[in-house]
């Protein structure tokens, strides 16, 4: 069975990861680079147009050195 599309957890993880990336003064291009993601991938998440894969995630929360990488799933229920 397919899982359905959630709006609302993708609009709050693209939200935390805008805030955290802005918090350390990194570009989306930079914010890739240091978590080996193409160029366009943070700016597709920031956009809502790509949902995150598990990994994705990982990788995205040790670029912005956070503790959890459920950090970035803050507000999503």
């Amino acid at each position: 069975m397919r899982s359905k599309s959630n709006p609302q957890a993708t609009e709050r993880f693209a939200a935390n990861l805008r805030k955290r990336r802005k918090e350390l003064g990194l570009t989306q291009e930079r914010l890739a680079e240091i978590c080996d993601l193409h160029r366009t991938e943070i700016g597709l998440l920031e956009g809502r147009k790509r949902s995150p894969r598990l990994h994705t995630i990982v990788a995205i929360a040790r670029g912005l050195e956070l503790d959890s990488a459920g950090e970035l799933l803050d507000g999503i229920g």
